[in-house]
């Protein structure tokens, strides 16, 4: 008998068996809508991973440093004493504890320079100004950064420079979150303007000031000393930035260039042991768009002795987290189909005893046993088919409905979906849960197969 009339033979067989066999597809059709939503959802996550790495990381820079613990996935050595390092900064965790980091030097940066293949390094400058204010407005906390030209944020008014140019010195761009509070009338209406950005720090006073004031005025001149040294400094507003969906940062940042940012971290840090000292820096690769320029540069410094990571290394992290969340959601649907194989295995046995008079009397007419068992196998097939076209389809139909609302509610942004269906794996489950299907119905197959002809037409 040739396969298209056995696979007519076993759709023919099942249609007369209708409500058992929905059942039984829909106990695997289970498992196929929960793996269908699983594989739709590590689909979505992962492109919004990368997403969120290209949109907050510039590919072509590492960041380098001399403190393993910032690049440490554990809290392991946190809670043993530290040895005092000269070149290192404390920074505080709540409750009176600090930890102390290594920290780059000039002479640490001058050396990342000339390692071949690096474009620029730019350390991260400690840039803490007391508040940001204009004429006639009130002051607000402000957190700014350097800009780095290949991390590029989103802009509701004014330009950006060219892409791998920096701002020009003087300017500074602007959150879109500031532009009302700072009395602007809109987004371009800002675009222009000056803002001023207040540093302060303690005063530094030497003991030949604290002599003469005791001398001339007493203990009570003491309290007239000037106990901060203050700066400000005024930018040139040249973009409104907005915060994007992809944006890592939960805080409003204020860009500045490099140089500026230098200028204010080193008013700050100046007399102090934090000065020109950073906890990292970003190096720009030449030709950093191709891998292995960054990987040779990665290996060239890891060999001087720093810690680097690069957008790779921070895409892996997110991608396991993904994929962990991934084992756990689809190990459901493992559970499920395994469930469902029990179903086959029991739906095909009684499918056999049913047709044992059949059986025999297609034997009888000289079907071989062979086609016989590959009668039940097709069955079994057919239901794995039917479930997981109709778990795959409800999973399809569902997650379309559901990710509208699941964008709403992450805040994914404009273009970006929890749930991203692709026909390719959609296709291959089907076909892996009909392999499940088949080798569940192997047994009840080989029963109906070693029938014997003449004990099978006596059966009531």
């Amino acid at each position: 008998m040739s396969i298209t009339d056995l696979v007519t033979r076993a759709g023919r067989s099942l249609r007369n068996a209708k409500v058992r066999t929905l059942l039984t597809s829909l106990a695997i059709g289970v498992g196929a809508f929960t793996l269908t939503l699983t594989i739709a959802a590590t689909n979505g996550a992962n492109q919004y991973a990368k997403k969120l790495i290209s949109s907050n990381f510039d590919p072509s820079v590492l960041l380098v440093t001399r403190e393993s613990a910032l690049f440490s996935r554990s809290a392991t050595g946190f809670d043993k004493p530290q040895e005092y390092d000269p070149n290192s900064t404390s920074i505080g965790f709540g409750q009176g504890g600090s930890r102390q980091y290594k920290t780059l030097s000039d002479k640490d940066v001058a050396k990342i320079k000339q390692t071949t293949g690096v474009e620029s390094v730019t350390p991260t400058y400690s840039v803490s100004p007391q508040y940001i204010t204009r004429d006639g407005q009130k002051k607000f906390a402000a957190s700014v950064e350097a800009y780095n030209p290949g991390q590029r944020p989103e802009t509701s008014a004014g330009t950006l420079p060219p892409k791998d140019k920096q701002i020009t010195s003087g300017t500074i761009l602007l959150p879109q979150s500031y532009v009302s509070v700072l009395g602007f009338k809109n987004d371009a209406a800002a675009v222009g303007q000056t803002v001023t950005l207040h540093m302060q720090r303690p005063a530094r006073i030497d003991q030949t000031k604290i002599d003469e004031v005791l001398r001339t005025q007493g203990v009570g001149g003491l309290s007239q000393l000037q106990q901060y040294d203050s700066e400000d400094e005024t930018f040139t507003i040249a973009a409104i930035t907005k915060k994007a969906s992809t944006s890592l940062s939960t805080t409003a940042i204020f860009y500045l260039n490099p140089e500026d940012a230098m200028k204010l971290a080193d008013f700050a840090t100046q007399g102090t042991a934090s000065y020109h000292q950073y906890l990292t820096a970003q190096v720009r690769v030449k030709d950093g768009d191709q891998a292995s320029k960054r990987n040779a540069v990665k290996a060239s410094l890891q060999k001087a002795g720093y810690y680097v990571e690069t957008v790779e290394d921070l895409q892996q992290i997110l991608l396991q987290v993904i994929a962990i969340l991934q084992g756990v959601v689809m190990g459901f649907g493992v559970i499920a189909i395994i469930a469902s194989v029990f179903g086959i295995i029991n739906t095909q046995y009684i499918s056999v005893l049913e047709r044992t008079r059949e059986i025999g009397l297609m034997k009888a007419l000289g079907m071989r046993r062979r086609d016989i068992g590959w009668l039940f196998r097709i069955e079994a097939a057919w239901i794995g088919f039917l479930g997981g076209v109709l778990g795959s389809a409800l999973a399809f139909v569902v997650g379309s409905a559901l990710n509208p609302w699941l964008n709403h509610l992450l805040d994914l942004g404009k273009g970006n979906y929890l749930l991203i269906f692709t026909l390719t794996p959609i296709v291959g489950l089907v076909i892996i849960l009909m392999l499940i299907a088949i080798l569940a119905g192997w047994l009840p197959a080989r029963k109906a197969a070693k029938l014997d002809p003449i004990e099978a037409l006596r059966t009531e």
